[in-house]
């Protein structure tokens, strides 16, 4: 019996010390936005994700949503989420701020802005084609302009006849000059001046763009491949394997009167015209928010001056990035979200 007590002992030790070591090793991260509900709180980062960033790009990370009343953190993968709010996949299917599942077609090589706001805007660019028999272009996101203050930024996915993983399919501009982000995962770049931080989440083709306290954008580089052109009868090409982009927004502050395709989705009283229950629940809007460019704020309802100031007690209490959602996202419908 005594060396059973003595053994119960030592467990317990060795699990006080295992934790005491966990958390010594774990990241403390702390919010440092005023307009944060968890200004200045210390978190811990869970033995699960002790760190904010991993040398295995599959690897779960270290997140705090210094938006959200809950000051805890979470892991997470650095990858878009495309069965979550914010995200744009496919051909395309949006999840809007509000959770629901819509589909925007847009046309093959045109402008259109996701969001438009006093002090953002997002636009994409759609490339798609249209088999004979079809009254629409199938289309999916092949780049991302964004606009902020005075500067301009934009990714895209280079155009390629057939996929390789080995190749590095995206391609960066800042300003007007090509922005060259060196291969390898956790490779980055700065720019001091404008809070613009774009960073390699995997060694080639996945990237996180953040602009500091107002978005941040994970975005992969996809193809459609033979399996995608079999069920949905794409009729791809031979000599184009249409790469195009996954994404998922996550925005800090944005004011009650942003618009864009996705954007209008954060007001908070928007009603979302998305049928619900339909398979493929197909929205409009493609004469309100056609741009000129990947990088002009010229269609209709744009919001976007480059000298705008986000006033704050115009902007949005709801984080609904923090929404829960399950269901059968994958389908179009069936999707549930919880706060």
């Amino acid at each position: 019996m005594e060396i059973l007590r003595r053994n119960g002992l030592l467990i317990i030790l060795l699990l006080f010390v295992t934790g005491a070591v966990q958390n010594c090793t774990a990241e403390t991260k702390t919010c440092i936005s005023k307009t944060s509900p968890c200004h200045l709180k210390k978190i811990t980062c869970p033995a699960q994700c002790p760190a904010s960033t991993s040398t295995d790009p599959k690897a779960k990370v270290c997140f705090v949503n210094c938006q959200s009343p809950i000051c805890k953190a979470e892991c997470k993968v650095r990858k878009p989420n495309c069965n979550a709010p914010g995200a744009g996949c496919y051909d395309p299917r949006f999840i809007g701020g509000d959770g629901i599942v819509f589909y925007f077609h847009g046309q093959s090589n045109q402008h259109f802005s996701l969001v438009s706001d006093l002090n953002l805007q997002i636009n994409a660019r759609f490339i798609g084609l249209r088999p004979a028999g079809r009254i629409r272009d199938y289309t999916w996101i092949q780049a991302l302009g964004l606009l902020f203050d005075s500067n301009k930024f934009s990714l895209e996915a280079t155009p390629a006849e057939t996929w390789d993983d080995d190749i590095d399919h995206l391609k960066f501009t800042y300003n007007g000059e090509e922005l060259m982000l060196p291969e390898g995962h956790l490779s980055a770049w700065e720019s001091p001046k404008s809070g613009l931080t774009v960073e390699r989440t995997a060694d080639k083709n996945s990237v996180r763009v953040a602009l500091s306290e107002v978005a941040e954008i994970s975005v992969n580089v996809v193809s459609i491949t033979k399996e995608d052109d079999r069920i949905h009868n794409y009729h791809i090409p031979s000599d184009d394997c249409f790469a195009h982009l996954e994404v998922q927004f996550r925005f800090y502050g944005l004011s009650s009167k942003v618009e864009g395709v996705l954007g209008r989705t954060y007001q908070p009283d928007f009603e979302n015209p998305a049928k619900p229950g339909v398979a493929m629940p197909i929205v409009g809007g493609e004469d309100r928010y056609r741009t000129t460019s990947l990088l002009s704020s010229d269609c209709k309802s744009c919001m976007f001056s480059p000298a705008g100031v986000l006033d704050q007690k115009d902007s949005l209490v709801t984080e609904y990035t923090m929404l829960d959602c399950t269901g059968g996202a994958a389908s179009g419908n069936g999707i549930v979200c919880r706060r």
